[in-house]
């Protein structure tokens, strides 16, 4: 009794396709009824089969550096073990992780609990230029109020008000804000 082509590719380790063309190929005979004998396939899938290029494809592409540095990140930003060899389950974990970060980012996007980097850069310039305008126009508003209270000329109070707003203004604007 046959085996199902399905049946017969798990039990080769291949697809169910890859049995179907090696039945279309005449590599192997399908029995009458559409099955596989596994035990007249394995002879005839050996006898057709290149043994250079079936060790070929088998071997493992190798990872770039940069991935297994991403996949022991974030295993280890979760606390997991990280060291020595990365194993498929390792790497499938962190995919996981990763997965679960960015439906976290998008939900958070979507009840407006996250904002765009550059409108919030946007924002801070522009209320920095405001507040700014409205320290340079300061000394000129309340320089006649002090120089009247103190007893002096308006003019001299409000050159030195001036003087004094923008260098601490010039000290401000080297603060530069992260948005991370």
């Amino acid at each position: 009794m046959g085996l199902s082509i399905r049946a017969y590719a798990r039990r080769r380790g291949v697809s169910h396709v890859a049995v179907l063309r090696a039945a279309k190929t005449g590599r192997i005979e399908l029995e009458a009824d559409g099955t596989v004998d596994p035990d007249k396939a394995d002879i005839a899938w050996g006898r057709s089969t290149d043994p250079e290029r079936a060790v070929k494809s088998r071997r493992l592409k190798p990872v770039a550096e940069e991935a297994v540095g991403s996949v022991r990140e974030t295993l280890k930003e979760q606390g997991l073990p990280a060291s020595g060899n990365i194993t498929f389950v390792q790497a499938r974990t962190a995919h996981e992780i990763a997965k679960a970060h960015l439906a976290r980012l998008r939900l958070q996007r979507m009840k407006s609990e996250l904002i765009d980097r550059a409108k919030a850069q946007a924002l801070v310039f522009r209320l920095a230029r405001e507040e700014r305008d409205v320290w340079v126009n300061w000394p000129a508003r309340v320089a006649a109020l002090m120089a009247a209270e103190l007893g002096v000329e308006a003019h001299p109070m409000q050159k030195v008000l001036e003087t004094h707003v923008r260098a601490h203004l010039a000290d401000l604007a080297e603060v530069r804000p992260e948005f991370r």
